[in-house]
């Protein structure tokens, strides 16, 4: 992201005249793209295999955004004990569609509305799973004397519990007033007490004190059987007279505490539960005394124990007495331990196990909670489906299958795909491609139904539905995978490289990136194949190869034993080459053997780290940014990547400062870049830009290679451009193309374009394109420059589509052009192809807005409030739900 300056494409929001302006404001999104490999054919070994597409553990709606409309009407009228479990079904669904940040976003929301300790411990506790490995961050801020405790420790003695005390009103029903004392005799010791103060803890010691027992008009009382010692019983003394516990030590405290529940002592069983409380500090403190919070019943102590156990996820899942705990817990003992949030504690614990081994006895146990947690039909059906997946990995079959029927019934469609894969395995293809058949004959077929039914036909009706669901859902791979292989297969090696290159220009799967390594390979192609195993360990160091039998890093070795040796020159000439003809994977490669053989770490891990953002990868990238840290070359250095990281993660002011820090102590091309970076980001006042334009200028002056400082040209040809200085921009764009940054092609177009010469700007954006390996942006920004030829525009974003259909301007614009020309149900349609793939605010709003237009006012509400999900604090949509919503009959 910190590549380029977001005013190239996100500020320029006007089309020419001839577009739809009515409809669609014009926003980019900035992913990759790979070209196609040629090669010379060659016969293909067996090896070369794709393994069936897993049966999902996700909730996958057949109409994902009706789901989260009905979550998001509920949430507007729920309590606030029910708003974050509906935040974690809306998690769910994010889950399902594959959409990493508006999972976070959901389950953040779900933390930030937790009505109950309970919800806030659980919820803290997964979003802190998710950011495993961030702890630097807060290391960072600490620095910057910034609090980075999020989600850190919640303070339990919160926890609400209901004390019903005795009434300090005493009646003597029986017995000698003058009675003021009573004598606890507990062996040989003789414990005095205050009568009334006794008589006052609970309504079983009132009526032996004062009622018509004997004790009533006794003096001495021995309570030796009562397995309550004499320092036990001076303390509850104590306690009937302050109402407060001194410092007592712990094993006393749980003598107390099995006394007070025996007697009904509630307030005195209510300070004994916070107190132990507060003594819970390790996972071994937690086991034990997570025993006693359950049998007598201490819901604080239960919670400080649960804490100490989510805070170590996922480590403490590897502690079979903690996983014992959570396994065989009961309704009532659940409620002990975890309240109302049982459903939500069971869903994250089984995340974690799956992840850790989806097959162990741990996970089944879990999900097996999960289920008896489950009150709504749509939490049992994931819990149902999520079990069945499980069952189905491990070959138990039958269990699996009446699983997956449970589900069935609750109408998740999706586990019907659990049917038919058992179905195959129990040898009834029929019976499963029958049962395909029937779901995408009722409803509105998805692409993974056209996916799962191919595998239960042959020959052209198998290609044929494969191609559906490459055409309903470009998101899938296993399509893409197959068709490779079977061209493969057939020898015909670069249809499938171009096959295999189609999915890999807009989503950098590793299977993917295995199967292509594979056909390479196969056809000797060592330096190709060298490439992709590289970037397929810069992205998973431990990736195992061949279903997991080689590890990728063995294959690397062989491989390069084919490939000859690059010198260090060699090395960066080669990663100039790559960078300048925007091949990402490429570069990665090079970056990769860079570093095996030594030289400057830090400057090529943060190199590491600018591609995989380029990528859309950004945990790899942290981890990259982290790894130049550790190996930067000195303090002004690591200051600037330290600043990255901050920046990266949404602190900007303190990236700007760590940027500051470095220029104190040294004057250099990355601190200068930094601080522009992050003040033309964190600065709304335009005045700011004269500063930034200074700032680079300074980075120009510093040494540094061509890479980066043709990329400071761009940025500064960028804001010059917003400054009006448009002469100067197309000075310093030229100036980066001399040095080969072929990007600054877009930054000059941009700049014939203000000046009203869109036919000069269409032909640099051409440069762009016939340079550049990853183009569908530049296909994408060409098309706004197409001089009133409607023809040339669509040819553009059509194109744009077919190398990466997750960009959805081109869906916007071609929607907006079909009602322009009154084609109410086809602009529609057009929207609802990418909505039904990728959950995208601007398309559902644009959708939103189609459906107010022609009167469906039931839809445009759906709509909206399925977009306010995505995003609940849009200003514009926020509006049209308003309008729409009072329009509602």
């Amino acid at each position: 992201m910190r590549t380029f300056f977001p005013s190239d494409s996100c500020k320029e929001s006007q089309l020419n005249a001839i577009n739809p302006q009515s409809w669609l404001q014009v926003e980019r999104g900035k992913l990759s793209k790979l070209s196609s490999s040629h090669t010379n054919s060659s016969s293909i070994e067996s090896f070369i295999k794709v393994p069936e597409p897993p049966i999902l553990p996700f909730f996958k709606p057949i109409d994902y955004v009706e789901v989260l409309a009905q979550i998001h009407e509920e949430m507007e009228s729920c309590s606030p004990q029910e708003r974050s479990t509906l935040y974690l079904l809306q998690f769910q669904i994010f889950r399902g569609l594959g959409e990493t940040k508006l999972m976070r976003r959901s389950l953040r929301s779900a933390w930030q509305r937790a009505g109950t300790v309970h919800e806030k411990l659980v919820f803290g506790a997964w979003l802190r799973y998710e950011k495993q490995g961030e702890e630097l961050i807060a290391d960072l801020l600490a620095t910057c004397n910034k609090c980075a405790q999020e989600f850190g420790p919640v303070d339990v003695s919160q926890l609400q519990v209901e004390v019903n005390g005795c009434s300090k009103e005493t009646v003597v029903m029986k017995g000698d007033k003058s009675l003021e004392n009573v004598n606890f005799k507990i062996g040989d010791e003789i414990i005095v007490c205050d009568r009334q103060k006794i008589a006052s803890l609970s309504a079983p010691f009132h009526a032996m004190l004062n009622g018509y027992f004997t004790e009533s008009s006794s003096q001495d009382i021995d309570l030796s059987e009562n397995n309550i010692s004499p320092l036990g019983m001076r303390t509850i003394g104590e306690f009937s007279i302050t109402g407060s516990l001194s410092e007592v030590h712990p094993d006393l405290l749980l003598e107390i505490l099995v006394f007070s529940n025996k007697f009904c002592c509630e307030r005195l069983k209510d300070a004994c539960d916070r107190k132990l409380a507060s003594l819970v500090c390790t996972k071994d403190d937690a086991v034990e005394f997570m025993e006693y919070a359950i049998e007598q019943n201490s819901p604080v102590l239960a919670a400080s124990c649960l804490q100490v156990f989510l805070h170590e996820l996922p480590d403490c899942l590897n502690d079979e007495r903690v996983v014992e705990i959570f396994s065989h817990a009961d309704r009532q003992q659940r409620s002990i331990m975890v309240g109302l949030a049982s459903f939500s504690l069971y869903c994250l614990l089984s995340e974690v196990a799956m992840n850790l081994d989806p097959r162990s006895d741990k996970t089944v146990c879990f999900l097996e909670q999960l289920i008896e947690s489950a009150e709504t039909d749509r939490e049992k059906l994931l819990a149902f489906h999520q079990l069945g997946c499980v069952r189905l990995l491990r070959k138990e079959y039958d269990v699996a299958e009446g699983l997956f029927e449970k589900a069935v019934s609750l109408r998740h469609v999706y586990s019907i795909a659990g049917l038919a894969r058992l179905g195959y395995i129990k040898g009834h293809k029929l019976f499963s491609y029958e049962k395909l058949s029937s779901v995408i004959s009722s409803v509105n077929p998805l692409g993974w139904m056209y996916q799962e039914r191919s595998l239960y036909c042959e020959g052209d009706k198998r290609s044929e539905d494969l191609e559906k669901a490459t055409e309903l859902d470009p998101t899938l791979t296993y399509p893409y995978m197959y068709r490779a292989a079977s061209l493969m297969m057939k020898q015909n090696v670069q249809a499938a490289l171009a096959e295999i290159n189609r999915v890999l220009g807009f989503k950098l799967a590793l299977e993917c990136m295995e199967l292509r390594f594979c056909l390479y390979l196969a056809i000797e192609d060592y330096k190709a194949a060298i490439r992709d195993v590289q970037a397929i360990l810069t992205l998973s160091a431990d990736y195992r190869m061949f279903e997991g039998r080689v590890a990728a890093s063995h294959l690397r070795t062989l491989v390069r034993e084919h490939v000859g040796s690059w010198t260090t020159a060699d090395c960066w000439m080669q990663l100039y080459d790559r960078w300048s003809s925007v091949d990402d994977i490429g570069s990665l490669s090079v970056i990769y053997q860079m570093l095996e053989s030594g030289g400057a770490k830090g400057v090529l891990y943060f190199r590491q780290s600018l591609l995989l953002l380029r990528l859309n990868c950004p945990d790899a990238a942290m981890r990259s940014l982290e790894l130049a840290r550790r190996h930067a070359s000195s303090e002004h250095e690591r200051l600037v990547y330290e600043g990255w990281i901050l920046y990266d993660t949404g602190h900007c002011e303190e990236g700007l400062l760590k940027a500051e820090e470095s220029i104190k102590i040294s004057r250099s091309f990355e601190a200068f870049f930094l601080k522009a970076y992050a003040l033309a980001d964190s600065s709304l006042d335009s005045s700011c830009s004269s500063t930034v334009i200074s700032l680079l200028e300074n980075a120009l002056k510093c040494p540094s290679d061509n890479l980066r400082k043709g990329q400071a040209l761009n940025n500064l040809g960028s804001v010059l451009v917003d400054c009006g200085k448009l002469d100067s921009a197309a000075d310093c764009y030229i100036n980066a193309l001399k040095i080969r940054h072929t990007r600054a092609h877009q930054g000059l177009a941009r700049v014939h374009f203000l000046k009203n010469d869109k036919a000069t700007a269409y032909v640099e954006m051409t440069k762009l394109i016939e340079k550049a390996k990853n183009n569908a942006s530049a296909y994408e920004k060409r098309s706004e420059y197409c001089d009133r030829d409607r023809d040339l525009t669509k040819a553009d974003l059509e194109m744009v589509t077919r190398i990466d259909p997750l960009r959805v301007y081109p869906y916007r614009y071609r929607a907006a052009v079909l009602m322009d020309s009154r084609k109410e149900k086809e602009a529609i349609a057009e929207l609802s192809r990418a909505i039904t793939f990728k959950a995208d605010l601007h398309v559902l709003h644009l959708r939103a807005a189609f459906h107010e237009h022609v009167g469906d006012v039931l839809a445009a509400l759906r709509d909206c409030r399925a977009a306010l999900s995505v995003d609940p604090n849009h200003q514009e949509m926020l509006e049209l739900h308003s309008r729409v919503n009072s329009h509602e009959p």
